[in-house]
């Protein structure tokens, strides 16, 4: 049984024994095996059901790509926008909800593809001899399992067990859930492999996949997940510079490698092609702009072109013509150089407006399609484009107020800047025109003095050829953007795509189950050990009634393992035996110290019933009584008499008829089986045992042994319960106290001390009963802590039986 008598030694302990501690803790070995085992065995069921844990990476490397066709000739700026730190752009991005948004749409890793496995559901993406082609416009049931089982290689079985009347559908070109009416029974239906499936919770057509291997029989599951909860999981991919800063590692966790495998690969090349579009977008909104304004001049040139086709009819042309070349080419001149300049200053007033009006500048056309080849107006708008570009691609992901600010700061200093060089640019531009204007007037005024017919085809000639002129400068503007686009690179490749090799474990720990199984297979029981220590209030050794009372402690007696009381008598040699003959010496060193002569009186009593005094009496009076000395056990607790059953006797006869003068001495004593010991019972149960005791008869009774044996110990009743005991104390010379370990609460030392104080017990020593030292280096019994193997050869003990021998024998005998 689980006790705690042996850790009384942590209270005002002054020497801490360590080692004697460690052998107190493993003398409960029995309780923390039993604790390993079943933590041991938790841990191994743990262990065995949790799905394997795989860590999938890619690796790509990021540096600035230049445009090879881009050269100080070429016409358009197409540069990804002047921002340095593209690394943190790039990991905010991959982190972003828009981007996995894009990701987990492109691969639909919201379906879950499953099979059973030995202890739960196993994903199995990548595995399953099929695939759904799910109607993005139509509802799927939500969240519930969806069993598959291929009954041919062209049919399948589709099984639901609805339990509601209604059921949750999601549909995922809008993200939203409704719900639709089921009836609740389990739905099973067949349907061909390939075959459209249109039901109210269910749509979609499922396909064999190119390699499916044995699949006929066998049953899957399938399950649609909520799209933004989908999208929130794989935000998680883990991103690693190194110490450059221009190489990224990706990684991620999962059960299912090749669902990893492939959502790293994805997540990149969209990466990939998000930044190339942002690279490619000053071409795209260029080309955007040069294809409007073409399909307008495009028109007007064909308007021109109809009217010189209508005035050259019946008209010799190169009469009319002849004369006039010269003022032709000069006109014509000016008008493109006019153009030019109306065109930077209507792109300037453009993007006055658009900068003063819009927060969105990723929209901006590049400066050159209006001829401007300003270098501060082409890198302030390149930069505009590519901020605001940034700061929208971050919105899903950043949360700081902060960063947002940053940007928006730098984009309203780079726009104060544009809105500065715009006045200046202006200004310059409208005093060129005023000059190419007062030119025009003069080249004008000259051909008015030509012909009326040569007036008119010059006017003709002069629309048709400015709009040619401006369609053909389009035409190759727009071409060179294309060419432009066409031959970016993107700033970011693949250095080591995700790959499954093989290997890639890393769980689950199935050391750290073990280790915590560990910990907590030794830490539960020594906690309930300990426990139970601190809210035990009995005695546990000699060194707790020390520490209570002054009274000596003349004896420490073991716990007997014989379920009679004759232990002394039985095993004369035993460690119990030895006990009650080292109190034997000490009661002749006490009378003697006394002066105590002749017949020789021994009170035995206790606290409280139980504490073994009746045990104690009958062996301290056989260890006299083998030493030759006649001795007589009195039995005087007269509520509770014990010693017939313990010596077999059937009498009736005892004290109480002695007391009431019914019977004498020689017919109330007993003789017994050992020699020079007889007994003397307390007879029947008076109705005023306290009296009786108290009564002169009690005197002549004591008087009468004295003369007739050598030693008279007289069994009590307890002192904390009756008085009885202490109208007794007057007759012994000497009393003895017995305290049972584990038992006797340290309380009763208390009253004991009371007692002894107020010279109610006098003459009083202590026998500590019962004890049981489990920490220790030999026997169990004998005084204090035993000689171990050195007693070997001297004690007789029966040799303790093992825990698995116990186990053992108690299963045989079943």
């Amino acid at each position: 049984m689980l006790d705690i008598k042996d850790f009384s030694f942590f209270e005002n302990h002054s020497n801490f024994d360590f080692k004697g501690f460690l052998l107190k803790i493993a003398s409960y070995w029995k309780w923390f095996l039993v604790s390993l085992i079943i933590a041991f065995t938790i841990a191994y069921q743990v262990n065995i059901r949790k799905e394997k844990i795989y860590a999938m990476r890619t690796m790509i490397s990021i540096k600035e790509e230049s445009n090879p066709f881009f050269t100080s000739n070429t016409s358009l700026v197409f540069n990804w926008g002047g921002i340095s730190d593209q690394v943190n752009g790039i990991s905010t991005i991959l982190q972003s909800r828009s981007h996995n948004e894009l990701v987990v749409e492109k691969l639909q890793y919201y379906i879950d593809y499953l099979e059973q496995g030995k202890y739960n559901l196993i994903d199995s993406y990548g595995a399953v001899p099929f695939y759904v082609d799910i109607d993005k416009n139509k509802g799927q049931l939500a969240g519930a399992l969806i069993k598959i089982k291929f009954v041919t290689q062209n049919e399948y079985q589709i099984e639901i067990p609805f339990e509601t009347n209604s059921v949750s559908v999601i549909t995922y070109s809008t993200n939203e859930y409704s719900k639709t009416a089921v009836k609740p029974v389990k739905y099973a239906y067949r349907f061909k492999v390939g075959d459209r499936v249109t039901l109210p919770f269910l749509n979609w057509n499922l396909q064999i996949t190119d390699n499916p291997g044995l699949y006929v029989g066998k049953e899957y599951f399938v399950r649609f997940n909520d799209f933004n909860g989908t999208v929130s999981r794989y935000k998680g991919v883990n991103i690693d510079g190194d110490k450059a800063g221009s190489i990224l590692t990706l990684s991620m966790q999962g059960t299912n490698k090749a669902r990893m495998v492939e959502y790293l690969n994805a997540t990149v090349r969209m990466l990939i092609k998000i930044q190339l579009d942002g690279k490619n977008q000053f071409a795209t909104n260029t080309i955007k702009f040069i294809d409007s304004t073409l399909v307008a001049m495009e028109s007007q040139l064909k308007e021109t072109g109809n009217e010189l086709k209508s005035f050259r009819k019946d008209k010799n042309i190169y009469e009319i013509e002849a004369g006039g070349e010269k003022v032709s080419e000069r006109i014509m001149n000016f008008d493109v150089e006019k153009d030019q300049i109306t065109r930077k200053i209507a792109y300037y007033n453009s993007l006055k407006s658009y900068l003063n009006n819009s927060q969105d500048y990723s929209r901006l056309p590049a400066p050159t399609v209006a001829g401007i080849e300003d270098p501060n107006i082409m890198n302030g708008v390149g930069k505009l484009i590519a901020l605001s570009t940034q700061r929208s691609e971050m919105a899903y992901a950043v949360k700081s107020e902060k960063i947002f600010k940053d940007f928006d700061n730098q984009m309203q200093a780079i726009k104060n800047v544009l809105l500065e060089n715009i006045i200046s640019a202006k200004a310059s531009l409208l005093g060129d025109l005023a000059s190419v204007n007062s030119k025009m007037g003069q080249a004008e005024s000259a051909v008015r003095r030509l012909p009326e017919e040569q007036q008119e085809l010059l006017k003709i000639k002069r629309k048709y050829d400015l709009n040619d002129n401006i369609y053909t400068e389009f035409l190759q503007k727009r071409n060179e953007a294309e060419i432009v686009k066409a031959s970016n690179l993107s700033d970011i490749h693949f250095i080591d795509p995700a790959k499954d090799i093989g290997g890639g474990l890393i769980g689950p720990k199935t050391s750290v189950n073990y280790v915590l199984a560990l910990f907590l297979g030794l830490l539960i029981p020594l906690l309930f050990v300990f426990g139970i220590f601190f809210i035990n209030n009995s005695i546990q050794n000699t060194e707790d009634i020390n520490k209570l009372t002054q009274i000596p402690v003349i004896g420490v007696v073991g716990m007997s393992k014989n379920s009679g009381s004759l232990a002394v008598f039985e095993k004369p040699k035993s460690a119990l035996s030895e006990a009650f003959r080292g109190i034997r010496s000490s009661l002749q060193f006490l009378y003697k110290k006394q002066q105590v002569s002749g017949s020789k009186t021994l009170m035995i009593t206790s606290s409280i019933s139980g504490e073994g005094k009746t045990f104690c009496s009958i062996n301290i009076a056989t260890v006299f009584a083998l030493s030759e000395k006649k001795t007589v056990i009195v039995g005087l607790d007269l509520r509770k008499p014990r010693l017939a059953d313990e010596f077999n006797l059937t009498t009736s006869l005892g004290v109480v008829n002695y007391l009431i003068k019914q019977n004498s001495l020689e017919e109330i004593t007993n003789t017994t089986q050992i020699p020079n010991l007889d007994v003397i019972l307390s007879g029947p149960i008076p109705p005023n045992p306290s009296e009786l005791i108290m009564s002169e008869a009690m005197k002549e009774l004591i008087d009468e042994l004295k003369q007739k044996y050598d030693y008279v110990v007289l069994d009590t009743p307890p002192v904390g319960l009756v008085a009885d005991a202490l109208e007794l104390v007057q007759y012994a010379d000497v009393a003895l106290y017995i305290v049972r370990q584990n038992y006797t609460k340290k309380d009763m030392i208390t009253v004991l001390n009371t007692r002894i104080k107020r010279g109610e017990l006098t003459n009083a020593s202590i026998v500590l009963n019962g004890y049981q030292n489990k920490a220790k280096y030999g026997a169990v019994y004998g005084y204090g802590y035993g000689y171990g193997t050195y007693a070997n050869g001297y004690h007789e003990e029966e040799p303790e039986k093992g825990f698995f021998s116990t186990i053992f024998n108690k299963i045989r005998k079943r």
